[in-house]
């Protein structure tokens, strides 16, 4: 997959590239991560890609000459892409939102600057405005870092283990079950002994009820948008049992 972040500050994204599972997916072939400046498309001796708001008000705002010229420089390098725009005005990242941009054979992400970007360009190249939550950063940089943190760990081959991925938090919909690794006893808290059992399908089973569980306590939210099995619900109405004895 082919990635290329369009920002005014291209060696911050790169670092992503240099650690952990994005590294890894780079070092593998499986994700090629590219930069662009738009200053480098300005057209004025001064680079700049920026100016004052039309109707007044602070700040500057991000012009659309440049980006789209960097967006069309873009799109010559990679073919079909997708475009985003990382901004707070956009769809919330989520992991069906992560494995639908896994799918694409190359994305260009715009990372906003100043108040924002000319509405003219989000209508005319962009694709989808994506956002990590309700809250304000200075830029999309890091929202742009996440994108392609959260994709490079679900492209095939980048993972140590097939199916770390699918037992991911949200993967199903819920969060994830609790994890436990050596010693058994720390502090005097003990592993749970069905963990210990070698018993697959009673882990299994326990594995479920803690992310019912855990989703319950921590995002009831996303339960509501699930459609559970009879086997979940009762193993969901086993633990709210436990929780309130």
């Amino acid at each position: 997959m082919k990635i290329e972040v369009l920002t005014l500050f291209p060696e911050f994204v790169e670092q992503i590239t240099r650690y952990g599972v994005p590294r890894i997916a780079v070092e593998g072939g499986h994700l090629q991560v590219g930069t662009r400046n738009p200053r480098d498309y300005s057209g004025n001796r001064h680079r700049r890609v920026d100016d004052r708001p039309y109707g007044g008000g602070p700040g500057m705002v991000m012009q659309a000459e440049a980006l789209a010229a960097a967006i069309a420089a873009s799109r010559t390098q990679l073919g079909a892409a997708q475009v985003l725009s990382l901004s707070p005005q956009g769809q919330p990242l989520s992991q069906a939102l992560l494995r639908r941009l896994a799918e694409q054979p190359a994305i260009i992400m715009v990372c906003g600057r100043y108040e924002g970007i000319d509405e003219r360009l989000l209508t005319a190249e962009v694709d989808l405005e994506v956002s990590l939550g309700d809250f304000v950063l200075s830029g999309g940089e890091i929202a742009a870092m996440a994108v392609i943190d959260g994709i490079a760990r679900l492209l095939p081959g980048v993972l140590g283990h097939e199916d770390s991925a699918e037992f991911d938090s949200f993967s199903a919909g819920l969060l994830d079950h609790p994890h436990y690794s050596r010693p058994e006893q720390w502090r005097e808290a003990e592993v749970p002994e069905v963990l210990l059992s070698g018993d697959h399908a009673r882990i299994a089973r326990w594995r479920r009820k803690r992310a019912l569980g855990a989703t319950w306590l921590k995002r009831p939210d996303l339960l509501d948008g699930l459609e559970l099995d009879e086997d979940s619900k009762q193993l969901l109405r086993e633990f709210i049992a436990q929780r309130e004895e």
